[in-house]
């Protein structure tokens, strides 16, 4: 048979239809001032019940409690239908009651009269027990666990997000696992904040049922007797069975729906439904249940105890220890292999791994690398980027973690474990670099901006356009921080090409490339000596991105006969005469250059001793403070004129001169001529 096509406007009141939830929610607010007939009235109160009884079971059943992510609305709905019958059953109890125990309907005639048992006044201080467990237990206590829920959520929010981070930054997940994360970590605040707010209702919805109850109890015994004339012991049975059966018809889903609120709030981290848990953990060891079992047996020996139960459940429990001892000698025996000596060393060797590089926060900064954007994590996630890009490496990944024993608002960064750099930050405040005296009448703190040692101020957020409009460079504190680790990793380039990074570069590198490195590794170099040889690019921030004529130009220096490091990069350094020349171009298209004149070209090479692949340099020092003092004024004049020139001498002393000028001015490149490209632009603007 084929289906009937409903109309669109019909199709959307069905159940679980956006119209049809709008239409209940409305006929919840109608029942609050219209009368409901009996037959409507009894409907209501078996819906309410059964919806009751459905959130238990859901509530129970439950893997984890943002699988039911929808129980704060359903508590606030169900909270509204309760009282929307208890107002419906209270009008119908003070207007019809003294026409019998049916006049509020069936379902709560039959409540009361079941409870009551043919005694008033035991069924009515059951009922009242009962409005107390509700309400001061129950009700009052999921409350209060809603409550610490939802701080503690919102407390550990911070450091979740920012373990997330950590993950995604060092490489151990992918960026649609991290996102996935940051919305279950945003699902979960947003769920125990609303649980605090609804379980307020819950709470309100019992204080509500023992007021109504009062109300029912006192009017209808009052409008009996006054206005009905009924006689006053008829009136008080009458409409305490009522009050009774209203109170109940109420009062048991509200207890329910407290009890499944309490089970989702105090599920906490527990994986799988509730019964799972509770016999998993209840059962997880043999001790408590013999210790239990043997517990039931002295107290089944007490004098008057009956000692059928206690003795039977004595046997369950100890039946259970047994079986659960069985299991783990079992198990135990499985596993009585004796361990390889390298499990034992494992711990160790974690222990003694460490960390490439590692930025530590102080707790005042952790809000840096768990905020929105401008993400700490995410600005390291670009220098690494940016790193693999320019220079031809990945970067290792840099953990972030906090440090409790460093000043709240201070940061360290750490090679190898070793402190390389450390700094002062003041979020939210902004930091303002001064180019002169520009914003030094700006409102602020003075400080030294960390990662060149210049002058700085500390401004609020509103004097950012000001600070720009003067020309000052205004960072937030994460850009502080990744530009601190970015000149830093800069500096420390070659240390953090490791061994197996470089095997990972060769092993990278395109099939058709591959040839050239068989060929060249191990038979001509070792792959430890390609590595030294990349190193020294690095250190001179020479880009090893062009791993092929790196790799060539280290063939031919092998061909040649050269051993040394220093000899192999010199050749490398020739071959790779197009990029460094681009590098050292200045603004102009042409290359700014201090060349050595002769006196210091026959000075150094005359000043090297040793055999030809390990030669030093050695130079009379008053000799050598001459040299450094004129290459510092030559370059401080040149740097007057805005020129960023490079020095240039020949290629037999290069790195010598190099190794000197580099101890006191570390940003200067110094070139051989055979590194210079023939077709390159230059400009000679001194001699030295």
């Amino acid at each position: 048979m084929g289906s009937i096509a409903l109309p669109g406007w019909l199709g959307r009141m069905t159940p679980g239809s956006d119209v049809a939830l709008a239409l209940g929610v409305a006929a919840l607010l109608v029942v609050l001032v219209v009368p409901l007939p009996v037959v409507l009235l009894d409907l209501g109160l078996a819906i309410s019940i059964t919806l009751s009884v459905l959130v238990l079971m859901t509530a129970l059943f439950l893997a984890r409690p943002l699988d039911f992510t929808s129980f704060p609305t359903l508590l606030l709905l169900s909270t509204l239908l309760r009282l929307a019958l208890n107002v419906a059953t209270t009008r119908t109890i003070l207007t019809h009651g003294h026409e019998g125990h049916q006049a509020a309907g069936h379902v709560v005639s039959a409540f009361g009269g079941f409870l009551m048992g043919g005694d008033v006044v035991v069924g009515f201080i059951v009922f009242a027990i009962l409005l107390v467990v509700n309400f001061m237990v129950v009700s009052k206590g999921s409350g209060r666990i809603a409550e610490v829920a939802a701080r503690f959520s919102l407390d550990a929010m911070p450091g979740k997000q920012m373990a997330i981070d950590a993950d995604l930054s060092s490489g151990m997940i992918e960026e649609n696992e991290a996102r996935r994360r940051r919305k279950e970590l945003e699902e979960e605040t947003g769920f125990y904040g609303a649980m605090d707010g609804a379980a307020k209702f819950v709470r309100g919805d019992a204080i509500a049922g023992l007021i109504i109850t009062v109300i029912n109890l006192l009017g209808g015994i009052a409008i009996g007797v006054a206005r009905q004339g009924m006689p006053f012991a008829d009136a008080v049975e009458t409409f305490t069975v009522l009050t009774v059966g209203d109170g109940l018809v109420s009062q048991i889903p509200a207890l329910l729906v407290s009890i499944a609120a309490g089970i989702v709030v105090t599920k906490g981290s527990a994986e799988g439904s509730a019964d799972k848990a509770l016999i998993g953990q209840l059962g997880a060891g043999w001790k408590p249940m013999a210790l239990a079992s043997g517990g039931a047996v002295l107290m089944g020996l007490l004098p008057g105890m009956p000692l059928l139960p206690f003795f039977g459940l004595a046997g369950a429990a100890g039946y259970a220890a047994w079986r659960k001892r069985a299991e783990e000698t079992a198990m135990v025996e499985a596993l009585a292999t004796p361990p390889p000596v390298a499990a034992t060393e494992a711990p160790l060797a974690e222990s003694m791994r460490m960390d490439m590089l590692r930025l530590e926060l102080g707790y005042g900064l952790l809000s840096l690398a768990a905020g929105e954007a401008p993400r700490l994590t995410e600005q390291i996630r670009g220098l690494r980027r940016a790193i693999a890009t320019e220079m031809g490496f990945v970067l290792p990944s840099v953990r972030v973690q906090d440090n409790l024993q460093l000043p709240p608002d201070t940061y360290v960064i750490r090679l190898k474990e070793v402190e390389v750099g450390r700094g002062q930050l003041r979020p939210p405040m902004l930091l303002a670099i001064d180019p002169g005296n520009a914003i030094q009448d700006l409102p602020g703190h003075r400080t030294v901006e960390p990662t060149f040692g210049l002058p700085a101020l500390w401004i609020e957020e509103t004097k950012r356009e000001e600070a720009l409009s003067r020309g000052a460079t205004v960072v937030d504190c994460a850009g502080v921080i990744a530009t601190h680790l970015t000149e830093l990793v800069r500096e420390n380039m070659a240390e953090l090409l490791s061994f197996a990074e470089t095997q990972k570069l060769l092993d990278e590198l395109p099939r058709e490339q591959q040839k050239l490195v068989s060929d060249l590794v191990p038979a001509q170099i070792s792959l430890g000596s390609v590595q030294r040889v990349l190193q020294a690019l690095l250190a001179e921030r020479v880009s090893v991105r062009d791993l092929p004529t790196v790799l060539e130009g280290i063939q031919e220096a092998c061909a040649g006969g050269a051993r040394a490091v220093q000899s192999i990069t010199a050749i490398v350094r020739a071959r790779l005469a197009r990029q460094i020349t681009d590098q050292a171009r200045g603004p102009g298209g042409y290359v700014p250059m201090i060349t050595l004149g002769v006196e210091w070209e026959t000075a150094f090479a005359e000043a090297l001793v040793g055999p030809p692949e390990e030669r030093q340099l050695a130079i009379a020092p008053s000799r050598l403070g001459e040299f450094m003092q004129r290459v510092r004024d030559l370059f401080d004049a040149a740097t007057a004129q805005g020129e960023q020139p490079v020095l240039v001498c020949s290629s037999g002393i290069r790195a010598h001169v190099r190794a000197i000028v580099e101890r006191f001015r570390p940003s200067t490149t110094v070139l051989a001529q055979t590194e210079i490209h023939p077709r390159a632009r230059i400009r000679t603007i001194g001699s030295l």
